[in-house]
């Protein structure tokens, strides 16, 4: 059985996060796609291929990705990579106290290219990006002609 993980599953947006591929088989080249839907319902995704190492694991922050949205060793690539799948519409979080944007790792046997994989992944996780910690208390600010938020620590 194959698991993805991400440690921890639930993390501040800025802060970095470990993503695992465990129960491949050795040596398997592998897709891995990160993918989430923004509050307007726009998708936002990225891929990265790997081949798996001699105990059929895949660890982006030590294993480099041979293609996809990126090439190398990017601990946080399949994240910081993540693209529209419409043109020039860019990631925005609006309700940052509200809500975390829920990304959506999945792992596909072999070289996945287009958009929408056609088969089941061979395993998931999702994770949540907070862009506010937890009692954090956020205060609208409106003088003159300035607007803007003040965030206070708890």
């Amino acid at each position: 059985m194959v698991e993805v993980t991400v440690t921890p599953q639930s993390s501040l947006a800025d802060r970095p996060v470990r993503v695992r591929v465990r129960g491949l088989s050795p040596s398997q080249l592998v897709t891995l796609r990160a993918w989430l839907k923004d509050e307007q319902g726009e998708c936002f995704q990225s891929r990265a291929f790997f081949r798996a190492d001699g105990s059929g694991e895949v660890d982006p922050g030590s294993h480099a990705a041979l293609g996809g949205s990126y090439s190398g060793v990017w601990p946080m690539g399949l994240f910081w990579f993540l693209q529209p799948d419409t043109l020039f519409r860019r990631l925005v979080k609006r309700d940052v106290a509200g809500s975390p944007f829920l990304v959506r790792l999945e792992v596909f046997d072999g070289l996945r290219l287009g958009t929408e994989p056609p088969e089941q992944p061979l395993g998931w996780c999702e994770a949540e990006r907070w862009y506010v910690g937890p009692g954090v208390q956020r205060l609208p600010i409106r003088e003159g002609r300035v607007r803007g938020a003040l965030f206070l620590p708890p």
